[in-house]
C-alpha cells in the first residue's frame, strides 16, 4: 500500500467509526429521554441532543421513509448501522485491492 494510501484509509475509517458512535449516541440520548432519565431542560444536554440530532438526522430521515411504521420502534438506527458497517467494509476491501 502506498505511503499517502494508509493514512487516507485510516482517516476514512475512523471517521466512520466517529460516525458509528454518534449514531449510538442518538439512541442512548433518545431512550435517556423518553424514560426522563436525563432533562432536556438542562442546557448542556439540550446542546448535546441538538448536536446529535443535526449530525444523525439527514442520515435517518430517508431510512424512516422507507421503513413501515412500527408504532412506537425506531429501527432506522438499527438499518443506518447496518449500513455503515457496509460501507466501511467495501472502503476496506476496495483500499487492499488498489494497494495490491
Amino acid at each position: 500500500m502506498s505511503v499517502i494510501m494508509e493514512p487516507l484509509l485510516w482517516l476514512v475509517i475512523t471517521v466512520i467509526d466517529l460516525y458509528t458512535w454518534v449514531v449510538i449516541a442518538s439512541v442512548v440520548l433518545s431512550w435517556l429521554t423518553a424514560f426522563s432519565i436525563i432533562n432536556t431542560q438542562n442546557r448542556v444536554v439540550y446542546l448535546i441532543g441538538d448536536v446529535v440530532y443535526r449530525l444523525t438526522e439527514p442520515a435517518l430521515r430517508p431510512i424512516r421513509r422507507i421503513l413501515p411504521d412500527l408504532g412506537g420502534i425506531d429501527l432506522s438506527p438499527v438499518v443506518l448501522l447496518l449500513g455503515i458497517i457496509f460501507l466501511k467494509q467495501i472502503v476496506i476491501r476496495l483500499a487492499y485491492q488498489i494497494g495490491g
